[in-house]
């Protein structure tokens, strides 16, 4: 019974912190929105907030394999988001022949996949360092 109230818990925990996260990135964007992005087709939005739902998930299961304590899985999300977003403005801050928020903007497949890339690639890097 306890393992189940744990995977509740944390479960709920997860939600939370996407949800925030995603709230933020929503923020993060200037040039559009995501969820109306998605809502109009576009891929490579879908694409890119993806990779960041499953990099949020993948520092909090990090994060869960560590520790037993709900604050420490809550603590590692709100860091695993304040990276995705630095990972995010330094992926900008690197194209510099183009914007990542306008090609995703424009549906650009490409531009959406590599952006999935860093977000997962990246939330391997920090999952691996929580100790």
């Amino acid at each position: 019974m306890q393992d189940l109230i744990f995977t509740l818990l944390f479960f709920f925990a997860a939600i939370v912190v996407v949800v925030v996260g995603l709230v933020i990135f929503e923020n993060l964007t200037r040039k559009y929105k995501d969820w109306e992005e998605i809502q109009n087709g576009n891929t490579a939005v879908a694409l890119s907030v993806s990779g960041k739902i499953i990099g949020i998930c993948i520092i909090l299961s990090f994060a869960i394999y560590n520790s037993l304590q709900i604050w420490d899985t809550l603590i590692w999300g709100a860091v695993g988001v304040v990276l995705q977003m630095l990972a995010y403005l330094i992926f900008e801050g690197l194209t510099r022949k183009f914007s990542v928020e306008e090609k995703l903007h424009e549906n650009n497949i490409a531009v959406g996949i590599v952006s999935m890339g860093v977000s997962i690639g990246l939330a391997f890097v920090v999952g691996a360092s929580i100790t």
